[in-house]
């Protein structure tokens, strides 16, 4: 008896544990529904660059820890990134390809962390972006996409091609290491 006790406790603590984490999903898709990336042009020019990487996540600028569920890069996959002169496409597993334009680019530098993926010191690329609001009465957000390059000297690479082509290179707040951290 005290065995099927401890199942069912058990049981109903996985059953809220998988409720509560899927109400919060619905929640953050519901609060960003209207965030999204633009839509990929019809045509555009090769490639300046292109490589594998692993998309983590996209979060509001400065939060690397608060993930945005905007529509075609809310989950972490496999990815292609193509840099063209008009922007950038991501072409995520999973999710539909998703266009950044080059206007709407603040630049790209390394990052240690990220919701879902904490790295080596400066081992993710943190795009900087804002993103496509279809509500027109609010400001178009800034948001931080997070990727991870597959291949040695593709993270410069790929800071490199982006920045080139961004529109408004824009400083964003640094992270802060763990060692700078304990010094203070």
């Amino acid at each position: 008896m005290d065995k099927w006790i401890g199942a069912i406790v058990c049981l109903v603590i996985v059953a809220v544990a998988v409720w509560l984490m899927y109400r919060s999903w619905r929640r953050r898709t519901v609060r960003d529904e209207s965030l999204s990336a633009y839509p990929v042009p019809a045509s555009h020019a090769e490639p300046l660059f292109e490589t594998e990487v692993l998309y983590v996540a996209t979060t509001p600028v400065g939060e690397p820890l608060e993930r945005l569920a905007v529509h075609g890069l809310a989950y972490r996959g496999s990815a292609r990134i193509e840099v063209l002169r008009e922007g950038i496409i991501l072409r995520i597993a999973g999710e539909s390809t998703s266009f950044i334009p080059a206007d709407r680019l603040s630049g790209a530098e390394m990052a240690s962390y990220a919701i879902d993926r904490g790295v080596e010191p400066e081992g993710l690329i943190a795009v900087t972006w804002i993103a496509s609001e279809r509500d027109t009465t609010v400001a178009s957000p800034r948001v931080d996409s997070y990727l991870r390059a597959r291949y040695p000297g593709d993270p410069a690479r790929i800071i490199q091609a982006i920045n080139d082509i961004a529109a408004a290179p824009v400083a964003r707040p640094k992270q802060k290491q763990e060692s700078e951290a304990s010094d203070d």
